[in-house]
């Protein structure tokens, strides 16, 4: 992963608090910026304030400045991102007067100077992650900096995409933004330990095979070996833990103390006097630990960044097709089933010296691929009938080849319906008539399912009723009912699965009603804006979300429907497939070719798992907005 094109001047990692974590600064851009100044002639008038033309300061703010102007920012805009729309308390010069949504992302800070009007940074790229903001303040030429400068000062509201001075094209201009966002990503990776390479799975021994397989496979069980990912092989130092002893620590103000020292020491390797070469941390510690590769290489060939050593052993090349499947069905005539298919290939090459491989994509017909984005080794062609060649001189390690979406091209592994209703205040009827792996047939195996009617209002007293296949549990909170349990697979037919049963909770006080479902604060309700986009991004599950949203700002619900308000009125749905994927996207292994020629077995293998899987209550209400149509 490289940020080229950008150069940073500076990083802060805020807390919730507005005070300065961490910062860095890299005084060789600083006087880049400034000579840059300098040779437009200097930053003009002194009664321009914060806006187009306003002189530079003599130095970059204090970290003290940094954390005033953010808690200043927030105060003005409401959030920490704020809406990035104009509305009737925006003032001129803060980033909601541009009136572009983008403002949420790539903010810019008014520090105050007594004596003086102060001055502006921008644009300052923010991210917020494990509860910090992650503020990277890339190098950006004059004249953007004061076309910025223009729009903060602007009477008109909005813009248009083809106008010239908007800041769509201010910033499409600007390749260090995606670099600036790049290194606020990682950044916030190893702040949250989110820096474990991409799983690569692979068989862990051979098929049973023979009678056995026969047996078990004619009465829909697998007897199959387990997929297991394929082992990493780590560096002197380890990387699984980039928190290091800090994660043992007690949490300071709701976030996680980080370790600053892995941080540093990953600035200092990644992005030497603040041009990032290589924003990967595997390679940046393989480099810290174990230096460059001291083995010639040919005299044609050029070492790529991304390929800091060599690998020596046993070679081949392991590929994984993994998929995760949204789906929300109502079993309803009136609103529409949902299913949608985001998928990943993730790579292992472990070949000697620098190859190049060449790999075709089959299926691209019966796939329907939407989107789709290929690491920055790949060369792919243009797809072609069913095929599409990818060509990429492979890195170390596990990595993603490729993201993907599409539509599901199967049925649902899963269908059927789920109904609920209140029978009294303090119990409801309910009943689960399912389908599993109707028209799948061998090799898909479905390793486990598991389904969760969640009541995350409820304490849950008791459960009556015997399901058709399957064991129940209950938690606090929900009814855990698993149909296929692990290591008894489902191969080769359908099963049909019901379950009727009632459910029954603890009283509860009408004090508690009636303040457990009041709607929050604005400043509850702005603050869950801001954690709205660091849950997804550390994988948050829907029901996870949901539950979060109304214990913040839902109204209160009759009577007759106390457990379903459209928010979590539906049982969620788990399950992992193997042996095929529901994209229908796939690799041939033996069309795998490596050049120059070396003898290296191509291993594939494929897993299909669930994501927002969910079953809406057919007796309640759909509410179809609440899953995105785009996953």
């Amino acid at each position: 992963m490289s940020g080229g094109g950008c150069s940073v001047r500076a990083i802060w990692i805020l807390t919730p608090h507005d005070t300065v974590a961490f910062s860095r600064r890299f005084a060789v851009v600083e006087k880049r910026w400034r000579a840059s100044w300098e040779a437009e002639g200097g930053g003009g008038g002194e009664g321009d304030g914060w806006a187009a033309g306003a002189p530079t300061p003599s130095q970059l703010p204090a970290d003290h400045e940094v954390a005033a102007a953010f808690a200043e920012r927030r105060k003005r805009e409401g959030t920490a991102r704020g809406s990035g729309i104009r509305t009737s308390l925006s003032s001129v010069g803060s980033d909601s007067w541009v009136d572009d949504p983008i403002t949420r992302h790539v903010i810019s800070l008014h520090i105050a100077k007594e004596g003086s009007d102060g001055f502006m940074i921008w644009p300052v790229v923010l991210q917020k992650r494990g509860g910090y903001y992650v503020l990277v303040l890339p190098l950006v030429d004059p004249q953007s900096f004061r076309a910025y400068g223009n729009l903060l000062k602007r009477s008109d509201c909005g813009s248009s995409d083809k106008e010239n001075g908007n800041l769509s094209s201010i910033l499409l201009n600007l390749p260090c933004i995606t670099g600036a966002f790049m290194v606020a990503h990682v950044i916030g990776d190893i702040i949250t330990g989110d820096i474990a390479e991409p799983e690569v799975i692979v068989n862990s021994g051979p098929s049973v095979g023979g009678l056995l397989d026969s047996l078990t496979g004619s009465i829909g069980i697998s007897a199959r070996s387990k997929p297991t990912a394929a082992p990493v092989a780590a560096p002197a130092a380890s990387v699984s833990s980039p928190v290091g002893a800090a994660q043992s620590e007690s949490l300071k103000g709701g976030v996680r103390p980080f370790d600053k020292d892995i941080l540093r020491n990953f600035i200092i390797g990644a992005m030497p006097f603040g041009t990032p070469q290589d924003l990967n941390y595997a390679n940046v510690n393989s480099i810290r630990t174990t230096g460059y590769s001291g083995d010639p290489l040919p005299t044609d060939q050029k070492q790529p960044a991304w390929k800091p050593y060599l690998y020596k052993g046993r070679q081949r090349i392991l590929f994984s097709n993994l998929e995760t499947i949204h789906a929300a069905l109502y079993d309803r005539d009136d609103v529409s089933d949902f299913l949608s298919v985001s998928g990943q290939v993730t790579c292992r090459a472990e070949l000697e010296g620098l190859p190049d491989v060449s790999l075709p994509l089959t299926g691209l017909k019966t796939a329907r691929v939407e989107v789709s984005s290929f690491h920055h080794c790949v060369q792919a062609s243009e797809p072609t009938d069913n095929k599409q060649t990818l060509v990429f001189q492979p890195p170390l390690g596990n990595f993603v080849l490729m993201h993907y979406q599409a539509p599901c091209n199967i049925a649902p592994p899963v269908k059927g319906f789920y109904q609920l209703s209140m029978v009294s205040e303090n119990e409801g009827a309910f009943l689960f008539k399912l389908t599993l792996m109707e028209g799948y047939k061998s090799p898909f195996i479905m390793d486990f399912c598991m389904i969760t009617m969640p009541f995350p209002r409820r304490r849950v007293a008791s459960y009556d009723g015997n399901p058709s296949i399957g064991t129940v549990s209950m938690t606090e909170h929900s009814i855990e009912w698993r149909i296929v349990s692990s290591g008894r697979g489902l191969s080769g037919r359908s099963i049909e699965a019901t379950f009727p049963g009632t459910v029954r909770f603890l009283p509860r006080t009408a004090q508690r009603t009636n303040s457990s479902f009041r709607s929050v604060s604005s400043a509850a309700y702005a603050e869950d804006s801001d954690s709205e986009q660091d849950n997804v991004k550390n994988g948050a599950s829907l029901d996870d979300y949901i539950m979060e949203k109304i214990n913040k700002d839902l109204q209160a619900v009759d009577l007759e429907e106390p457990l379903s308000w459209h928010a979590y009125n539906y049982a969620k749905v788990s399950f992992k497939i193997t042996g095929g994927t529901l994209s229908g996207l796939t690799i041939d292994p033996k069309s795998v070719n490596i050049y120059p020629s070396v003898k290296a077995p191509a291993e594939y293998s494929m897993q299909a798992s669930s994501g927002d899987y969910i079953l809406w209550n057919t007796l309640g209400k759909c509410p179809t907005a609440v899953l995105p149509r785009e996953i």
